[in-house]
């Protein structure tokens, strides 16, 4: 069982690459935002357990996180590993993820970072908030969550970094050249 864990910015493109890789590579692409929106319109035991966090405002701990993809990587599709994309966030998540894929028999194979400057970034999400109406989405905002990422993100780079398995892909390619050099470092990785 081999896992892919997709890091990215956001609008790196790391939805619409999971999505290609999915295809291609017959992995399923598990994305935690994807897990919380099933769990809670399904209201299943662990989405009711996260909506109680969220109805007080609170972030939902990470033992409820760990435990919805727990829960996604014991179907079937997922037998032969998966494309993590938004999971884990912070080391914790990663030392649960390492003791969870121990349990599974799986390893992490590899952990792509695609890297986009931060001003191409910016104007491709004020771009996607204009196509989709988010209001909320204003170059405030988008700093903002650009910093967030950075902070949280750099010590789950590290970590990864320490056991090899980071590899830099240029995200300010087309589409189609950023998935090719996925699939290769994938391979590569293999």
């Amino acid at each position: 069982m081999k896992f892919i864990i997709l890091i990215g910015p956001p609008g790196a493109g790391k939805g619409t690459q999971a999505k290609l890789l999915e295809e291609s590579m017959r992995l399923p692409q598990v994305s935690t935002g994807d897990l919380f929106r099933y769990n809670l319109k399904n209201a299943t035991e662990l989405g009711q357990l996260a909506q109680t966090y969220m109805d007080k405002g609170e972030l939902v701990p990470d033992s409820v996180t760990v435990a919805m993809v727990k829960d996604r990587l014991a179907r079937p599709d997922a037998a032969n590993g998966a494309i993590l994309d938004g999971f884990p966030r912070t080391t914790v998540q990663a030392d649960a993820l390492d003791a969870l894929l121990a349990d599974m028999g799986g390893h992490i194979a590899v952990v792509p970072h695609i890297v986009v400057d931060r001003e191409e970034l910016v104007q491709r999400l004020l771009k996607r908030a204009q196509i989709e109406g988010r209001v909320d989405d204003s170059e405030d905002t988008i700093r903002t969550r650009m910093r967030v990422y950075e902070e949280q993100t750099k010590p789950l780079l590290d970590y990864y970094a320490q056991h090899g398995l980071v590899v830099e892909v240029d995200g300010q390619q087309s589409v189609a050249a950023v998935q090719r050099d996925l699939c290769r470092v994938i391979e590569q990785a293999a």
